[in-house]
C-alpha cells in the first residue's frame, strides 16, 4: 500500500451506516449470529440511539441507524466484509440460520470467492475472501 499523504485530515473509514427497523433486534443479529461486538449504544435526542457493532479487532464499525427519508432497510448497501475463509463463514452463517446464498460465488481469478447474506431487515451484505490475509 502506498504512503501517499491525504490532502485532508481524513485518516480512515470509521463506520458505515445500515438502516434497521429495530435496533435491539439488529444488535441481537449482528452480535449473536455474526459474532460482532457491541461498540456503542448511546441514547441521544428525543428517544434516539447511536448503535455501533463491528468484528472483534476490526477498525471499521457498522452503525445500526433508524430509517430516514429514502434511507430505508432492505437494500443492497454495498458493504463488503472480509474473511480469510469464505467456506467457513458460509457454513457458520448457514448453521446459525442466517439468510445466505445457497453457494459461495466462485468466478475464478482474479475475482475472489464471495457470498451474499441478508440481515433480518433484508439489508444485503457481502463477504469476500481476502486472499492477501490467507
Amino acid at each position: 500500500m502506498s504512503e501517499t499523504a491525504s490532502s485532508t485530515h481524513i485518516t480512515s473509514i470509521g463506520r458505515v451506516m445500515v438502516p434497521v427497523a429495530d435496533q435491539d433486534g439488529a444488535i441481537e443479529f449482528y452480535t449473536r449470529k455474526l459474532g460482532f461486538e457491541l461498540r456503542a449504544d448511546i441514547p441521544y435526542g428525543d428517544g434516539e440511539r447511536w448503535v455501533e457493532v463491528g468484528p472483534p479487532g476490526g477498525e471499521t464499525a457498522i452503525a445500526l441507524v433508524t430509517p430516514r427519508d429514502a434511507f430505508q432497510p432492505g437494500t443492497v448497501n454495498n458493504i463488503a466484509l472480509a474473511t480469510r475463509d469464505i467456506d467457513a463463514v458460509h457454513a457458520e452463517l448457514s448453521e446459525a440460520g442466517v439468510d445466505t446464498d445457497a453457494e459461495v460465488s466462485r468466478m475464478g481469478d482474479p475475482v475472489p470467492p464471495m457470498l451474499w447474506f441478508r440481515d433480518p431487515d433484508g439489508n444485503q451484505l457481502l463477504v469476500v475472501e481476502d486472499r492477501g490475509q490467507r
